[in-house]
């Protein structure tokens, strides 16, 4: 005959069968918990430490650093003047391209002067991110959507594509300087006499292929990662709905790959806000061709603390051009799937 749940049901059998009293529901996981939060902590203590010492020293630093004037000789009196106090005049420099005067305070930096290329490398490093980005983008997709397909060898092409991503930098500028050679491949194959890195827009352009060339795989890598997440089961039902090609890439998979299409884009317009290394390999920042990672690493040759402003100022655009990304462009990272964003009703 079964018995009513009464308190007898409050306990448990202790080891070797006789009851035992349970104890308050819940103590036991709050220990548990609060143990492994502080192995948690204990265990990535090291790796918040070493972050510390390699980002956010040298970021407090540099700061530190762009509200001091640089050592030099003093334009009044010719003789050597150690750094002080600058304020904020390193920044006003920058912005409003002012240099000193010999007869002391601040004019008009001349053209070609470091003080003088500051609008000329933002607009070129924009220019570069946004055409190359774009490019990328674009061709990243069409290579995204050829390698989601089943067919013979697709993980031969898949390893093939890669390639170029997986090639150093320094590699990839200088393989493009050999092929935009005035004797080299790119002008012997088209049959034309171009100085691809002795003139403008030819300078500009090969830094647009290079970086094209290399960074293209990442864009399609991403992508194609944000296609394998769509369910075949959709693209089965628009096909029995009677739904065209193109209607099924508009409606269906430029939708559904928006989250994996946005922060592959985001991550690759901060990639090209920093570019460095491939422009001053193939044209040395000549040309019209300096990027603001360009113009601080020239301006360290002649003051630390001027370069440090600029690194700032450098920081503050790629921080505000992401803040616009994750904020109103929906490119975020850490947004869980299936969560509902915030601010928007259920």
């Amino acid at each position: 005959m079964a018995t009513e749940a009464g308190p007898a049901s409050a306990t448990k059998l202790a080891p070797g069968g006789t009851p035992g009293k349970q104890g308050p529901k819940g103590v036991g996981e709050d220990k548990k918990n609060a143990s492994q939060g502080r192995w948690a902590a204990w265990l990535l203590a090291p790796t918040v430490v070493a972050l510390g010492i390699v980002i956010v020293y040298p970021i407090i630093s540099a700061i530190v650093m762009s509200f001091q004037k640089d050592a030099g000789l003093d334009p009044v009196t010719g003789l050597f003047a150690p750094g002080g106090p600058a304020g904020l005049q390193n920044y006003v420099n920058w912005v409003l391209q002012q240099c000193a005067s010999p007869n002391g305070g601040s004019v008009a930096c001349p053209p070609g002067t470091l003080g003088g290329q500051f609008w000329t490398a933002t607009g070129t490093t924009f220019f570069f991110t946004v055409v190359t980005v774009a490019l990328e983008t674009v061709l990243g997709f069409w290579m995204a959507i050829i390698m989601a397909r089943t067919f013979k060898g697709r993980s031969l092409i898949r390893a093939a594509v890669l390639v170029p991503w997986a090639i150093p930098t320094a590699v990839t500028a200088k393989l493009w300087l050999f092929i935009f050679d005035y004797e080299g491949i790119a002008n012997n194959l088209f049959n034309v006499s171009i100085l691809w890195t002795g003139s403008e827009w030819p300078a500009k352009w090969a830094v647009i292929i290079a970086d094209t060339w290399k960074t293209t795989p990442f864009m399609a890598l991403l992508i194609l990662a944000g296609l394998q997440m769509i369910p075949a089961d959709v693209y089965e039902a628009a096909k029995v709905d009677g739904t065209t090609t193109w209607q099924r890439f508009r409606l269906i998979t430029l939708p559904l790959v928006k989250p994996a299409l946005m922060v592959a884009i985001l991550f690759r317009t901060l990639d090209a806000l920093r570019m460095f290394d491939l422009p001053y390999i193939l044209t040395q920042g000549a040309n019209n061709t300096t990027t603001l990672s360009i113009l601080v690493i020239n301006q360290i040759r002649q003051g630390f603390n001027a370069a440090a402003a600029l690194s700032t100022i450098t920081f503050v655009i790629i921080f505000l051009v992401a803040f616009i990304f994750v904020r109103f462009l929906g490119a975020n990272v850490v947004e869980q799937s299936g969560a509902p964003s915030k601010g928007k009703k259920k």
